[in-house]
């Protein structure tokens, strides 16, 4: 009975998480064929004429989306058992996207991003945050310490689901407590990330207990 529970819940998680992506390619797909007025753009005009910040944003914008559906992947022991050429193919996509497109490209945005020094110190701390992690990631897998591998793995990929999670606060902040737009963004600048690195240290810190 436990067994079937965990089952409908991994299946219930995958499907909300599967949900989450497929919006994320809805954001994604408005700034086809490099359109630069539409949706968030439409409040960047100052900047998307400056060739740095536009080609910051279209490879931010076109390859974030494959290391939400990559990094997924690394934590699926059905892969990482029993497919482990799927398991490297997907983590290097993931480690390439991070290391080479989506985090430096990030990092850019962020310097630029609305409300300020404190919305631009928290989401380029996070791009920063976001390249270390897969940085030392691999850097363990090469050394063959798994463990610690995993480690930072969760990390890394508890900041990549700052694209969603940002998202979900604002909603909810807006919903609940209506603040003017620029307040919402400084908040979801540091609580759209921190609160996920939270529950990743919390995550590893259990798998650490049960492995003692």
């Amino acid at each position: 009975m436990i067994l079937k529970a965990k089952t409908v819940l991994s299946y219930g998680l995958l499907a909300i998480y599967a949900y989450f992506c497929y919006l994320m390619l809805l954001i994604t797909l408005q700034y086809i064929p490099f359109d630069t007025d539409v949706a968030f753009l439409r409040i960047k005009q100052d900047y998307i004429s400056r060739d740095y910040y536009r080609w910051a944003f279209f490879i931010h914008a076109y390859t974030a989306i494959f290391a939400l559906v990559a990094g997924f992947t690394q934590f699926s022991p059905l892969i990482r058992n029993q497919l482990p050429r799927i398991h490297r193919i997907s983590g290097w996509l993931y480690l390439i996207v991070v290391l080479l497109l989506a985090g430096p490209s990030g990092i850019i945005i962020g310097i630029h991003a609305n409300g300020g020094w404190s919305s631009q110190l928290g989401f380029c701390l996070l791009g920063i945050l976001w390249i270390y992690f897969s940085w030392i990631a691999l850097q363990k897998i090469k050394q063959r310490n798994i463990s610690a591998h995993r480690d930072f793995m969760y990390r890394s990929f508890a900041l990549a689901l700052s694209a969603i999670s940002l998202r979900a606060w604002k909603y909810v902040i807006v919903a609940l407590w209506q603040p003017r737009p620029m307040d919402t963004y400084r908040i979801v600048a540091w609580l759209g990330w921190v609160g996920n690195l939270i529950l990743a240290e919390i995550i590893i810190s259990y798998i650490k207990k049960r492995q003692s």
